[in-house]
């Protein structure tokens, strides 16, 4: 089906699953659960394909394999809820052990919730030799990492993220580039409340744009992990 926007009835689920997370209040709102929230990520997710394949043609494009689950698996959360009150779809290379190898490789995400959508890209939690080979690669050649990511922050209002060290690493780099390298893990990412974007077919095109805007230090972050 044609991805045509999300819906109030997509964020009205969340803000009530919220208050009434639990098995007869889930089972009673499932088939809204099933059209206005699986089955229009999954219409997002194969609307982003194209523009993906394009960027990457390395990356899963199978939708349910993209699409995060709403069960939590209790057995090893501290929150013994049964569901999350929000979802993703991830824009990555498939990995046969995906749950361990996911955060050792870049890709792209898109969450939703109550209150509105959070996307970026990023290595987000990147083993130690990873992010050493990371930090090299920016201190090899400075001018082309702030050709890469220049304007990212400032022009184009992404949040740099990632765990920070509680002991700042010692370099002699400049300014600009400390908090590109003082952490544990690094991502972009950026907010978009609910608002008439997000109930519109424009936001394909919006979204293409802006993660268009990550790729070259998706590519640069690709570089190291290969």
């Amino acid at each position: 089906m044609q991805f045509k926007g999300f819906s109030p009835k997509t964020f009205w689920f969340f803000e009530e699953l919220e208050k009434y997370n639990y098995k007869p209040w889930f089972d009673e709102h499932k088939e809204i659960y099933q059209s206005e929230v699986l089955q229009t990520l999954k219409n997002f997710a194969v609307a982003m394909t194209p523009s993906f394949f394009q960027l990457d043609p390395q990356m899963e494009f199978n939708p349910n394999k993209m699409i995060s689950r709403i069960y939590r698996d209790i057995r090893f959360s501290p929150d013994k809820t049964p569901y999350k009150n929000h979802m993703w779809v991830m824009f990555q290379r498939p990995f046969i052990k995906q749950s361990e190898e996911w955060a050792n490789f870049p890709g792209y995400y898109m969450e939703i919730g109550k209150e509105g959508i959070n996307f970026g890209m990023g290595l987000f939690a990147g083993k130690k030799k990873l992010m050493d080979l990371y930090r090299d690669r920016i201190t090899y050649d400075l001018n082309a990492f702030l050709k890469i990511t220049k304007g990212l922050r400032e022009k184009h209002n992404f949040i740099l993220g990632g765990e920070e060290y509680k002991r700042p690493l010692k370099n002699d780099l400049p300014e600009y580039f400390q908090p590109w390298v003082q952490r544990k893990g690094i991502y972009l990412t950026k907010n978009i409340p609910v608002s008439d974007i997000l109930f519109s077919a424009d936001f394909i095109s919006f979204m293409e744009s802006e993660f268009a805007y990550l790729h070259p230090f998706y590519e640069f972050l690709v570089d190291i992990c290969d």
